[in-house]
């Protein structure tokens, strides 16, 4: 029991030190020399320093938006 009770307080200790860090991280930089794009960022962690970023650049204008679905060979 003694071991298991050592585990399960580690699992929470590290929740813990996460939480309490990212609260402190910096918020993500935002891009405001295009102001005709949102800039969205997808970001995930696999552990072990696993893990991918993927900023993306998508306009505000609905139209501009709409046409990034049409396929480039589509007859006018």
């Amino acid at each position: 029991m003694d071991f298991l009770g050592f585990l399960i307080f580690g699992v929470i200790a590290m929740g813990a030190a996460l939480a309490f860090y990212g609260r402190n991280r910096d918020p993500i930089e935002q891009d405001d020399s295009d102001p005709d794009h949102h800039t969205l960022r997808s970001d995930y962690q696999s552990g072990m320093g696993g893990g991918n970023v993927t900023t993306w650049k998508i306009p505000k204008d609905p139209q501009d938006y709409a046409k990034l679905f049409v396929p480039d060979t589509k007859q006018k």
